[in-house]
């Protein structure tokens, strides 16, 4: 249950040595225990403490994730459970579960931390596109970036265009300036279409966020960040090709994103992990779920359902796989050649199918060569809200221990739902959600009710969210009804028909989005260099007549002297360059009185003056 403040006196006092970094090492006076966590519905206005205390907790809804940056600093991102909880972002200040946002929240979301007060989300899209014959996309396509207790910027895109912004599933960063989203594989083009292709991608590089697609073409599931690396794990396809290399028995499911400034950028973790049975397709698992501690990167993949067809071909079937990178070496903990006599204690042949156990996700526990892990079963999901949280430890060497199913018998509360994320921000110290979005606190009594964290950054709620390109600014296409002269307008008199002599009347209208364009040429790269009035998207695009021969991706700037650098080919040399841009701001506004400025619209951009390949002969 939790305490109000005014009672945490004591507790505060004897905890002022705690600071927000620490690791809050435990006393062990009892032993760490599951517990059901007491989260109130948001406080109404004009509702009083006494009266929100009193009221019944109630489940968040579906909660995406659930990620600390520190013990007594949480965050967790839900779709809602409406009317009670809108969708949004709840925060754990050490002693208490609030709503921090009513915005930004998400089906499906992502959370990743870039510093203490700054933090990004995937968030749904917000209704308002007009002109589509079908309803758009919304469900965990755009992206929140939270500072300093507000919402500093919203990313989204149109619709329906080969640029649209794609369903992320997996976010990390490495640094407030290094973040990374990715998501589904890119749609295929349209027939003669020059576009990318490979796994969508968003990079924030600390002043825009990029289109930074990864080559191949699986879907990106996961990331976690791990010794100065990010770490993603994609989803493979039945239909996707092996490489190549003949020493590779399947296409590596993790890869490695290094920091800016390292080169390469996108890594292959190759020979690929897992390690798999014979005749067991690596389509068989799914992709690794991922948690790191300071000690070592954890990953676990769930069986997939073959068809009866590939069984009967000698298929084997798959089993949970667990894996475990620490002091530079891969091992499998779980899966083929390392089960224990027993067999897997997870997934075992003995067993019904629908009573096998798959891993919703898992939590590296810190201190310790050991992880929790949230356990299922297609039986155990079916009873719906009266599932019960399973769960147990898993050590490095494969033991299984502590399984158990929550609420704990005597805590006299009812059943709330199957298992579903983990996480363990310090030692003996682990967070469960359930699928209806109730919470489990693991932890020593003594030890329940930390230093409460005082930051104004995360006291909410924050209720307003930026526009995004994601809702396009609609824009009157008639002018404004005449209402001069209407019943009730008071009669001219005689002295207001006389003509006066009135100064022009000062009219203020948008600059230019786009002004001070100027290109020069590098050996065969172009720098384009521009000043933007607003926050825009902007992409060059090099043609060679109708032919696309180049393209930047497309960047978001926020206002200023801005440049774009794109590489031409020698033998594809453009006739032109198109400069496209959507402003996400308002545009100021100037005097007409004012003097003009070299504005430049949307639209074609001269090349630079200089001899071009073809005219210097390199060209056949």
């Amino acid at each position: 249950m939790s305490v109000p403040r005014p009672l945490l006196t004591a507790v505060l006092a004897a905890a002022a040595a705690l600071v927000l970094a620490c690791t809050c090492s435990y006393a062990r006076a009892d032993t760490a225990a599951w517990q059901f966590e007491r989260v109130l519905p948001p406080q109404q206005p004009g509702e009083s403490t006494e009266a929100h205390l009193a009221r019944a907790p109630i489940g968040l809804g579906k909660i995406g994730d659930i990620e600390f940056f520190a013990p007594n600093r949480g965050l967790l991102i839900t779709e809602g459970n409406p009317p009670s909880v809108p969708a949004g972002l709840w925060a754990y200040d050490g002693h208490e579960w609030h709503e921090l946002a009513s915005v930004c929240g998400a089906t499906d979301g992502r959370i990743a931390w870039a510093g203490p007060d700054e933090f990004w989300t995937v968030s749904d899209g917000r209704p308002g596109q007009v002109g589509s014959e079908k309803p758009p996309p919304l469900e965990d396509n755009t992206l929140c970036h939270f500072k300093n207790g507000a919402v500093v910027g919203s990313y989204g895109s149109l619709a329906f265009r080969a640029d649209s912004y794609q369903a992320m599933h997996a976010a990390g960063c490495l640094s407030a300036s290094d973040c990374w989203f990715g998501g589904d594989k890119l749609p295929e083009p349209e027939a003669g279409a020059k576009t990318e292709s490979g796994a969508f991608q968003l990079h924030w590089n600390g002043s825009s966020v990029d289109e930074r697609p990864y080559p191949a073409e699986h879907a990106i599931e996961d990331m976690r960040a791990f010794e100065g690396d990010l770490y993603e794990s994609v989803r493979l396809r039945k239909e996707d090709q092996l490489q190549e290399n003949e020493s590779l028995t399947a296409p590596p499911d993790l890869h490695l994103i290094t920091p800016i400034g390292v080169q390469p950028t996108f890594v292959s973790l190759t020979p690929g992990v897992p390690t798999y049975a014979p005749e067991q397709h690596y389509y068989s698992l799914d992709f690794p779920r991922l948690s790191s501690d300071e000690e070592a990167l954890w990953g676990v993949a769930n069986p997939l359902r073959q068809s009866p067809e590939e069984l009967a071909e000698g298929a084997t079937p798959g089993e949970v796989t667990v894996l475990r990178y620490a002091a530079g070496e891969w091992s499998q903990v779980l899966g083929f050649g390392t089960d224990p006599l027993a067999g897997n204690p997870f997934t075992q042949s003995g067993r019904e199918e629908d009573d096998n156990e798959t891993v919703g996700s898992l939590a590296a526990e810190p201190g310790a060569p050991a992880a929790w892990v949230a356990l299922n079963s297609q039986n155990n999901t079916s009873h719906g809200n009266a599932a019960t949280a399973m769960l147990a430890r898993l050590s490095a060497n494969g033991e299984v221990s502590e399984r158990q199913t929550l609420p704990a018998a005597g805590e006299g509360v009812g059943a709330k739902g199957a298992a579903d994320k983990i996480v363990c921000p310090a030692v003996e110290d682990c967070w469960l959600t359930t699928k209806q979005g109730w919470l489990f606190h693991y932890a020593n009594q003594a030890n329940r009710q930390l230093a409460g964290d005082e930051d104004p950054a995360f006291a909410g709620p924050i209720t307003f969210r930026p526009a995004d390109a994601g809702i396009p600014s609609v824009v009157p296409d008639a002018p404004p009804a005449d209402d001069s002269g209407l019943a009730g307008e008071a009669p001219a008199s005689a002295a207001s028909l006389i003509p006066v002599a009135t100064p022009e009347a000062e009219l203020k209208v948008p600059v230019a989005l786009l002004t001070h364009v100027r290109s020069k040429l590098h050996g065969t790269t172009l720098e384009l260099r521009f000043h933007l009035a607003a926050k825009a998207r902007v992409q060059l695009i090099a043609k060679r007549r109708k032919q696309i021969v180049g393209r930047t991706p497309l960047r978001t700037f926020a206002a200023g002297d801005r440049k774009l650098l794109l590489t031409l080919n020698r033998r594809k040399w453009p006739t032109k360059l198109q400069l496209q841009t959507h402003a996400l701001a308002p545009l100021p506004t100037t005097s007409t009185r004012g003097a003009g400025t070299d504005s430049v619209g949307t639209g074609v951009v001269v090349l630079p003056k200089g001899r071009t390949f073809a005219e210097a002969g390199t060209l056949p």
